[in-house]
């Protein structure tokens, strides 16, 4: 008979004592937004100064592409650009495997 008791007396306890709803998902709300601005937010400000960076191509940019090919850009398009290479040799690449400046690599040229 003592058991009884107990036994209601502690499902009582446990049964006051479950959180709201709301408190629920608050950890996972929480997690969402540490998440935006450690991952999501930084990706998007990238992905933005990369775009701004292939709209302000011009002839005569020397540039790197994302496989490592070196070269100054000769012609532009809307989706591709002609890259000089070395001794006239010429290629074609999707304007957005362009990886960035190559002065931002190996500096800008002294000017004499």
């Amino acid at each position: 008979m003592f058991d009884f008791i107990l036994s209601s007396a502690h499902a009582q306890t446990a049964a006051a004592a479950s959180p709201s709803p709301f408190l629920q998902f608050v950890p996972f709300v929480l997690i969402f937004v540490v998440m935006y601005f450690l991952m999501i937010r930084p990706q998007k400000k990238k992905m933005q100064e990369e775009q701004n960076f292939l709209t302000k191509l011009s002839h005569g940019d020397e540039v790197y592409t994302k496989s490592g090919i070196l070269g100054k850009i000769t012609g532009i398009a809307d989706k591709a650009v002609t890259l000089e290479i070395e001794n006239g040799a010429k290629m074609k690449i999707l304007k957005s495997h362009i990886g960035g400046s190559a002065a931002s690599i190996f500096g800008t040229p002294e000017k004499k």
